[in-house]
């Protein structure tokens, strides 16, 4: 028998409202044993829970009989006054029923996932919208979990198995009707080509799924001394970076997020580039440069006082312009981290950069790993199947791509990844 599993599923207390999940073949029961009732479903009603004689609480509680439940079985809520020993009273009172215990992280989204409520593209969606920080990651988090990808990849297999009948039925005009086989095969292979072309345009768009998932990354470099600290703590608002008038200050890259118009993104303060006798300063100098490589954009820094870029990749940036004005050249913004003059002009910027990069109101699906590698691999075997010398080949192919879509919504061999996937989730989930 399926064990009950209880857990707070609001934030920690203590806080105004505090919510309790319970869920499993006995959470009616735990509802009745501690209201003296349970009420009408999906209908918050006003109950006193009462354990022992003793009040616990007011509160509001709703059932939802299964399977029609966020987990897919008899499941209750208790909507409390969120102070710690309101929440520790009844949790202690709900765990002492028989068959009931706390959850595990994740246990309510793995029991929806096998009772078919949820699958396994859309628990994803759902870990990645609980940690989502800015619009972008939210839209695509909640399109995810929305069940846009499983959607997707049922259509391509769909399109596999209808090629996959084909293919079959080539098999059966082989030997009479050789003409009709030829036609069939034919048709097939340009079918199969066709699909692995498309295929890969959507492989070639994970790129940018990746970066609204993970954010873009900006390299923040130049030689010591031009502000690049300052900078990166007035574009982050926080006082992260230590800034000094110490040449070398910075040796190692700190990261600090940022939120760009509802995108996300990383700042990465470098250490100032120069040649250098110091070995630590000069492996910080080398991460710089390797940061600076694999970076969507390079902010290259100049102080207005000693302007001069080394390169022109990037966006060329001139601080520390409340000291002297120089001519600017037209390609370069001019600003002060000191003053927060030109600052607004150069958020702006990042921000219409980062839209132009990521384009949030697109569909943007292929964000992790597991979806990309399913993807690239049903593409290799659609065109194995568009180059197969024989029926029973291609046959063989696009049972392969129709496996490889089918692993997607966790239809078919997905037990090694289930761990991993629900370990993300904290335990109210």
């Amino acid at each position: 028998m399926t064990d009950t599993i209880a857990a707070l599923a609001s934030g920690r207390p203590p806080a105004a409202l505090a919510i309790i999940r319970i869920s499993g073949p006995a959470a009616f029961a735990v509802v009745r044993s501690l209201a003296g009732r349970v009420p009408p479903a999906r209908r918050l009603s006003l109950c006193r829970l009462v354990d022992q004689g003793q009040l616990l609480d007011e509160a509001l509680v709703a059932v939802f009989p299964g399977p029609a439940s966020a987990s897919g079985e008899d499941l209750a809520e208790l909507h409390l006054h969120g102070g710690p020993a309101v929440v520790a009273g009844v949790l202690e009172a709900v765990t002492a029923h028989p068959g009931v215990r706390l959850a595990e992280p994740g246990e309510y989204t793995r029991r929806a996932f096998a009772n078919g409520r949820m699958d396994l593209a859309q628990v994803e969606g759902l870990a990645d919208l609980v940690s989502a920080e800015t619009a972008s990651q939210r839209d695509q988090a909640l399109a995810l979990a929305g069940g846009a990808l499983g959607r997707l990849a049922d259509g391509w297999r769909t399109r596999c198995l209808d090629v996959l009948a084909e293919a079959e039925a080539g098999l059966d005009f082989a030997e009479d009707e050789a003409d009709v086989a030829e036609r069939l095969d034919e048709a097939a292979r340009g079918q199969l080509t066709a699909m692995a072309d498309e295929l890969a345009g959507l492989i070639a768009d994970s790129a940018r799924a990746m970066r609204i998932r993970d954010g873009l990354t900006i390299a923040v470099t130049g030689p010591p001394n031009v502000g690049k600290s300052s900078l990166v703590n007035a574009l982050s608002m926080r006082d992260v970076a230590i800034v000094t008038p110490v040449a070398g200050t910075t040796r190692d890259a700190i990261e600090v997020p940022i939120d760009l118009a509802g995108i996300a993104a990383v700042l990465i303060d470098t250490a100032g580039l120069r040649d250098t006798d110091d070995p630590v300063e000069a492996i910080g100098i080398a991460r710089a440069r390797a940061r600076a490589a694999t970076a969507d954009l390079v902010i290259s820094v100049a102080s207005a006082d000693a302007p001069g870029w080394p390169g022109d990749s990037g966006l060329r940036l001139l601080n520390k312009c409340d000291l002297a004005v120089p001519d600017v050249p037209a390609d370069v913004l001019a600003v002060s981290a000191a003053t927060d003059a030109g600052l607004p002009a150069l958020r702006d910027w990042l921000a219409s950069w980062a839209r132009n990069v990521v384009r949030p109101g697109e569909p943007a699906l292929l964000a992790h790993a597991r979806h990309r590698a399913a993807f690239a691999e049903a593409e290799s075997a659609l065109r194995d199947a568009a180059l197969a010398p024989e029926p029973v080949l291609r046959a063989e192919a696009l049972r392969g791509a129709a496996h490889a879509f089918g692993r997607i919504a966790g239809r078919i061999g997905v037990d090694d990844v289930l761990d991993r996937i629900f370990s993300r989730f904290c335990i109210g989930k």
